[in-house]
């Protein structure tokens, strides 16, 4: 193991000693001890659907690059049109191999210092050394591993942030700026990835506890686990990278095609850029749907969606009981000529069959403030 291994695994969050005060149980994930639950998983997914919940997401990574050529050194990695992004406006983007396949998906802001880009945690590393490589020299890629980051989420959460932070109520999905909290810089953003209204905040991690202690001082607010955090996206429809996204993935077969610009497929000059234009004229393999899974047992990722003979013919990549729904749901890559809404698919799991319904997600209504 190197050097550079060792000091991942090592890593604690800056709220790690704030989380155990809190009566959090702690699991191993990307490289971090992270709350997976305080009072319950089903408990917390249904207080953020209805209030507000808390969630440390600063394994996260939060990079900044900045130079006159940013934009364009961006657009030979992503597929978005980075250079038309307006201030303080986000984009959801993928950084792309040169086969098309996905290496990470990601959230791109145009500030005025620059491009605040966020990654997933377990693919942080990787993705500063690859995003390093094709930067030209005059382009400068900071990590801001000095910051942490918490997600404020559910249909209550402007009321308790803008309580505090009096203005942040004006902004609006997708949208980002500056603020300050008695002397505390944030940058805030109205987005998140559970399907509800909330913010991400971006905190110097030295005033994270404080930031913590007042977020969740309001009486909307609860601190919410990893469990949760998951089972909220899966409603929501939305992909969990190492799980539904991966290095042979297309944007096309993950039906993420909405981000590629219109700009950019017309133009290419992204990764994968003919693959991908041949999956969009002619269909991919393979397409990710939502399934609504027959009966009270879940089917989990690893399941195998099987065709009229037994063969293996796609995989669940997420699956779990939905607690607003009552009923188990999923994810999977399906042949596309079984993709359509309404079709019956057949899925194995240690043994015994399931059957399910191709669904359109999310499963439950997105409620962003536009």
């Amino acid at each position: 193991m190197s050097e550079a291994a060792e000091d991942v695994i090592e890593q604690t969050l800056p709220l790690d000693a704030w989380h155990r005060s809190q009566g959090a149980r702690l699991v191993s994930f990307a490289s971090y001890q992270m709350p997976i639950q305080y009072e319950g998983i089903i408990a917390e997914h249904l207080w953020t659907r209805s209030h507000a919940g808390l969630f440390d997401v600063s394994h996260m990574g939060q990079l900044l690059i900045s130079g006159t050529d940013a934009a364009s050194a961006l657009e030979t990695l992503l597929p978005g049109d980075i250079a038309g992004l307006g201030a303080n406006k986000m984009r959801y983007s993928l950084l792309l191999a040169e086969n098309g396949g996905i290496l990470d998906d990601l959230m791109v802001t145009r500030r005025d210092d620059g491009f605040y880009i966020v990654v997933n945690g377990a693919t942080k590393y990787d993705d500063i050394a690859h995003i390093h490589d094709f930067l030209p020299e005059d382009v400068v890629l900071n990590h801001m591993d000095e910051h942490a980051l918490l997600a404020l989420q559910g249909p209550e959460a402007a009321a308790a942030l803008s309580r505090l932070i009096p203005g942040v109520q004006a902004l609006t999905f997708m949208n980002a700026g500056d603020f300050m909290l008695d002397g505390i810089p944030l940058w805030i953003s109205r987005s998140g990835y559970t399907g509800e209204d909330g913010f991400e905040i971006s905190v110097p991690e030295e005033r994270v506890v404080d930031l913590a202690e007042r977020l969740c001082g309001q009486p909307e607010v609860k601190p919410i686990g990893l469990g949760a955090r998951d089972s909220l996206r899966l409603e929501a429809g939305l992909p969990l990278y190492g799980h539904d996204l991966d290095p042979e993935t297309t944007p096309v077969m993950a039906d993420l095609g909405f981000a590629i610009s219109r700009r950019r497929r017309e133009e290419g000059g992204f990764p994968g850029a003919e693959r991908i234009a041949i999956e969009r004229s002619q269909g991919p393999v393979v397409k990710r749907v939502g399934l609504a899974i027959e009966g009270r047992q879940p089917v989990r990722e690893g399941a195998l969606v099987l065709d009229g003979e037994g063969n293996e013919v796609g995989r669940v990549t997420s699956g779990g009981f939905s607690p607003s729904l009552e009923r188990p749901i999923a994810m999977a890559y399906v042949p596309t000529a079984s993709a359509a809404p309404g079709t019956t698919i057949q899925v194995g799991q240690r043994g015994k069959i399931f059957m399910g319904t191709v669904t359109p997600m999310p499963f439950v209504p997105h409620r962003y403030h536009r």
